[in-house]
């Protein structure tokens, strides 16, 4: 890899039940970061969030089930294990041992501005795992281990990025050291922010309590068709210009749907269906949906039914990512004078 090429760490939590706004909103774009870094001679690594998962409870059983689904979705999805380094944390025990390192030179003041555990917490927060209070400095870890030069955030993350910035320019301060990078952010303006198919004021999500309202990506052909000819939407045409649904939230959320999944700017989209209804574009919708999807769900299927083929996989990428990984700890531990 060249000086000038972008080194791309991103991680996912291992969810399960994964819909389309996960896939649109987020592996969908890890797979053009993966092609675009790529061509431009650089390096991607994606790994499955698998040490953060317990920061609220989760059954290991389930822990475990969507560690694999996770890993089977990436891949179908366009993740290729011999282009990318793709792995699950737990296998890369330099996370954690860096994570404690961090820890020594991050401060509690930093910690108590992370948004994030203020909302996740809530009025709980002196409940709350010290886990969930930390996991910040293991985010930290997840990229600074590996040098990144960029970080795909969203909003929501760019002050988790910012504190891995000063945690490792403190420690470069503190230890006479130029070791760490300090990562940049690589925001994609094409991630859409996908709406449930019921309720356009509420994200797309497993938790939303009608079955209609969430297209999962598990779903067959026929359902996936169903639920987009019953998508809410509204008696207006679609008009000329995006502008023109700034008031019109479902078609807004159809609209952007249509978009992300065809590749295509929503302006565009509207140049074809201008002055049509939703008795048009809905079929027209549901068609691209099932094409785009169904690959996808077949192939997940069936990496779900060889296991060994999983377990290899994130064992091969773990392998890479802990002979990158190793260096930094090593030369974290003797910049701190420890004896390893």
């Amino acid at each position: 890899m060249s000086a000038s090429a972008k080194r791309v760490v991103s991680g996912i939590k291992p969810t399960g039940n994964l819909h389309l706004g996960n896939y649109l909103g987020a592996v969908k774009q890890w797979v053009a970061m993966q092609n675009q870094v790529q061509a431009d001679g650089g390096e991607t690594l994606f790994f499955i969030a698998d040490l953060h998962a317990p920061t609220e409870w989760i059954a290991p059983a389930d822990l475990r089930a969507q560690t694999i689904e996770m890993t089977a979705t990436l891949v179908a999805a366009g993740i290729d294990p011999n282009r990318s380094i793709l792995f699950n944390q737990t296998r890369v025990p330099q996370h954690s041992e860096l994570t404690w390192l961090l820890n020594t030179v991050a401060r509690v003041g930093w910690l108590n501005r992370m948004t994030q555990f203020k909302d996740k917490a809530g009025k709980n927060r002196e409940g709350a795992s010290v886990g969930l209070y930390d996991y910040p400095v293991l985010m930290a870890a997840d990229v600074l281990l590996y040098n990144a030069t960029h970080v795909p955030v969203g909003e929501d993350q760019k002050q988790h990025l910012e504190l891995a910035r000063d945690i490792a320019t403190k420690f470069n301060n503190d230890y006479a050291t130029d070791l760490f990078a300090l990562p940049e952010p690589l925001i994609s303006a094409a991630a859409p922010r996908i709406m449930s198919l019921r309720d356009a004021s509420t994200k797309m999500s497993k938790s939303n309590p009608s079955e209609q309202s969430v297209v999962k990506l598990v779903d067959s052909d026929d359902t996936i068709a169903e639920k987009f000819r019953k998508a809410k939407s509204d008696a207006d045409l679609l008009p000329a210009t995006v502008a023109e649904l700034a008031d019109r939230p479902e078609a807004r959320n159809l609209l952007t749907i249509f978009a992300a999944l065809a590749d295509r700017a929503p302006q565009d989209v509207l140049g074809d269906y201008a002055g049509k209804g939703f008795g048009a574009f809905k079929p027209a919708l549901a068609d691209l949906a099932v094409a785009a999807l169904a690959p996808i769900r077949d192939e997940m299927v069936r990496l779900l039914d060889d296991k060994a083929a999983i377990d290899s996989i994130l064992n091969q990428g773990a392998e890479k990512a802990r002979a990158l990984a190793a260096p930094t700890l090593k030369a974290a531990q003797d910049a701190m004078g420890l004896l390893a």
